[in-house]
C-alpha cells in the first residue's frame, strides 16, 4: 500500500478546507442574491403602488396600443393573467389579441414547487377564484399549451431577466414549456418597475420582450 506522506496530508487538508470554503461562498453568494433580490423588488412594488388610478387606466389603455412585434394569427394560443397585487391590467391587450384571432388562456395553479397550467378563455367567459387572489377558468375549460405569454413581474431589466414573488412559478413553468417547443415569453408591467439590473442564476427564464405603458423592449437575441 502507498503511503502519503506529511507533506500529501497537509495538501489534502488545504484542498478540503478550500472546498468548504468555497461551499460556503456560494451559500452566502445565494443568500445575498436572494436578500438583493427582496429589496429590489420591494422598492419596485413600490414604485408600482404609489400609480394612482387615472394612471393605472391610462396605462392599460397605452398598453393594449403598442405595436407589438410578434406575429398573432389565427389559432395562436395566448396566455394572458388576472391582475392581482396592483398589477397593470393585461385585459385590454387581450381583448386586442383575441379580436386580432388569438385563442385566449389563463394560468391555473397546480400546487406550489409545480409548472402552471393552462385553461382556455374567452373575454366573456366566467372566472373563478385561484389561489393568491387570482381568477382562473372554470374547470370544463379545456387545457391548452400556451404559443405566446404575457408574464407578470415585480421588476425586470433589459437583459430579459424578471423578479417574480419568489414561488418560481413562471420560471418552471417557461422551463417546461421551452422543452417541449419554441415559446414567446413577454414580460408585462408599469415601467416604474425597471431596473438597471437583476440578480439571476443560469436557471432563471429569461424573457423575450417586454411590454410596459411607456414602449415595447425587444429582448430576442439574432439566431
Amino acid at each position: 500500500m502507498r503511503r502519503i506522506g506529511t507533506r500529501g496530508l497537509a495538501l489534502a487538508a488545504g484542498m478540503a478546507l478550500i472546498g468548504k470554503a468555497a461551499a460556503r461562498a456560494m451559500l452566502d453568494s445565494d443568500r445575498i442574491s436572494s436578500s438583493d433580490k427582496n429589496d429590489l423588488r420591494q422598492a419596485a412594488l413600490a414604485r408600482r403602488d404609489a400609480l394612482g388610478v387615472a394612471e393605472r387606466i391610462g396605462a392599460a389603455r397605452r398598453l393594449s396600443e403598442l405595436n407589438v412585434p410578434v406575429a398573432v394569427a389565427r389559432g395562436v394560443i395566448v396566455s394572458g393573467f388576472f391582475p392581482i397585487r396592483g398589477e397593470i391590467d393585461p385585459m385590454p391587450l387581450m381583448h386586442v389579441l383575441s379580436d386580432a384571432g388569438a385563442t385566449l388562456a389563463l394560468p391555473v395553479v397546480n400546487g406550489r414547487d409545480r409548472p402552471l397550467a393552462f385553461r382556455e378563455w374567452a373575454p366573456d367567459a366566467p372566472l373563478v377564484r385561484g389561489p393568491h387572489g387570482t381568477r382562473e377558468p372554470v374547470l370544463t375549460a379545456p387545457e391548452v399549451e400556451p404559443d405566446i405569454l404575457l408574464v407578470p413581474f415585480a421588476a425586470f431589466d433589459r437583459d430579459g431577466h424578471r423578479i417574480g414573488y419568489g414561488a418560481g412559478y413562471y420560471d418552471r413553468t417557461l422551463e417546461r414549456l421551452r422543452s417541449s417547443k419554441p415559446i414567446i415569453a413577454i414580460g408585462v408591467g408599469f415601467a416604474v418597475q425597471e431596473i438597471e439590473r437583476v440578480p439571476s442564476s443560469e436557471h432563471d427564464a429569461r424573457l423575450d420582450l417586454v411590454l410596459t405603458d411607456k414602449e415595447v423592449i425587444d429582448l430576442r437575441r439574432p439566431s
